[in-house]
């Protein structure tokens, strides 16, 4: 029943699988099975909680097109062996999918919808297929065109106009044009990130989150085999020098355009005149997010269902917001999200203990914090961000969520931050509290 008032929603758990890189250790497994495992360890992990009172399950997921096609959240009960009884919905924001389903089920919760809710995301962009779309006419004769569902644009509408579906690379380079963000900015930033990931795996930080899908206790039957213990994507012997010497992916070195609308202040973009590319590519391999496969999954109740389950929380759900933004400045899209959700919360950015900002690209991390300029930089992405730990889009934003959500129960109290950034220009965040 629908309640008067909003309940409180409480963060219970949050797990996660370490990231695998594409083609790596997770590439023979299937997104529904890695979906499955989360859910799975995160129920195993509250003895006290009946999995039938689980009133329903949320997964995000940004692909859709391959294996886990059939609305994955569903598949995840089942192969996880909860009651045919629980339910399960799969959303999609694209690299905002995990955090929006997060947000749903806080939002069931909190209106009396549910007592008990798992939340999450999984994605395989090993196993994301090439799809082949109907012809136009019957029979047709000539060759005929496979399309990648990996990442970004394919069989785009021709109506859209041509500055908003430029590559997601291109658009971190319109950030770093925007901002002045030099290469050697994005090298030394991707390097922190890649030294955080790497030190806090060695301090154990990861600890309370990560489950091995090899792990026999949680892993579905027969899916013991060898697989990584710690994300695949962190290079502890990277170097500025090595970072240096990679090539830009999306610009050439030399290249200036013009053409793109020039962006209005804090970072919001308009439709105006042109203005030109400050020129050279700086984006590379090394400053951006890799290709991944991951899943993780939180565990959220109203007070009724810790008193049922006996179970303590790590945080509670203060607030949330979403915006838009211009496509092509996509990366922009939490400067705005975190100042509206952070206003929900009654809170400004002097106030957080931490944040987790997802890297998409060191440049679009950059042109963030330079919108954000009463927020210390040094609380953000503590133990690194997806440039080492990685970015399989539709868990990422669930991932985030729990890192928060973990850090403030280390920490015994605080308010934290999570955002991300959305291709086709949306900006989502969630305001933690302990």
């Amino acid at each position: 029943m629908i309640t008067d008032r909003p309940r409180d929603v409480y963060i219970v758990d949050a797990v996660r699988t370490p990231i695998g890189k594409y083609g790596g250790a997770l590439s023979g497994v299937r997104p529904d099975d890695l979906a499955a495992h989360v859910v799975k360890a995160l129920v195993d992990r509250a003895p006290g909680l009946d999995p039938a009172t689980i009133d329903d399950v949320y997964l995000g997921n940004a692909n859709g097109a391959g294996e886990e096609n059939r609305d994955v959240a569903r598949m995840a009960v089942l192969l996880a062996g909860l009651p045919v009884t629980v339910p399960g919905v799969t959303v999609n924001r694209l690299c905002g999918s995990g955090m929006e389903a997060v947000v749903q089920a806080a939002r069931a919760v909190a209106l009396g919808d549910a007592s008990v809710a798992v939340a999450g995301g999984v994605e395989s962009m090993s196993r994301a297929p090439w799809v082949l779309p109907k012809p136009e006419r019957a029979f047709p004769a000539g060759p005929q065109t496979l399309h990648s569902t990996t990442l970004g644009w394919r069989l785009t509408n021709p109506k859209m106009p041509d500055e908003w579906t430029v590559a997601l690379g291109e658009g971190a380079e319109l950030i770093a044009d925007r901002y002045g963000i030099t290469r050697e900015q994005q090298d030394a930033y991707a390097l922190a990130s890649h030294e955080k990931a790497a030190r806090a795996w060695k301090d154990g930080a990861f600890d309370a989150e990560v489950v091995p899908y090899g792990d026999e206790a949680t892993a579905p039957d027969g899916a013991a085999e060898a697989t990584p213990v710690r994300d695949e994507c962190i290079r502890e012997d990277t170097s500025l020098q090595a970072l240096g010497k990679l090539r830009p992916v999306f610009r050439k070195a030399s290249e200036a355009r013009w053409g793109s609308p020039r962006p209005k202040a804090g970072g919001e973009a308009g439709r105006g005149s042109s203005w030109p590319k400050a020129g050279g590519g700086t984006v590379t391999a090394g400053n951006s997010s890799p290709l991944n496969d991951g899943a993780a999954a939180l565990l959220l109740m109203d007070e009724r269902g810790l008193r049922a389950s006996g179970c303590e929380p790590l945080a509670r759900i203060r607030s949330n917001a979403v915006t838009g933004i211009e496509p092509q400045y996509f990366g922009l899209g939490p400067v705005q999200a975190a100042r509206r959700a952070l206003e929900k919360a009654g809170r400004r950015f002097d106030a957080l203990h931490t944040v987790e900002l997802n890297e998409a690209f060191a440049a679009q991390a950059l042109g963030c914090l330079a919108g954000w300029p009463d927020l210390d930089p040094g609380i953000v992405n503590p133990y690194g961000g997806a440039i080492a730990l990685g970015h399989p889009l539709g868990a990422s934003g669930a991932r985030i969520t729990g890192a928060v959500a973990h850090q403030l129960a280390a920490a015994g109290s605080g308010t934290g931050l999570a955002t991300l950034c959305i291709g086709v220009g949306q900006g989502l965040a969630v305001v933690l509290e302990r």
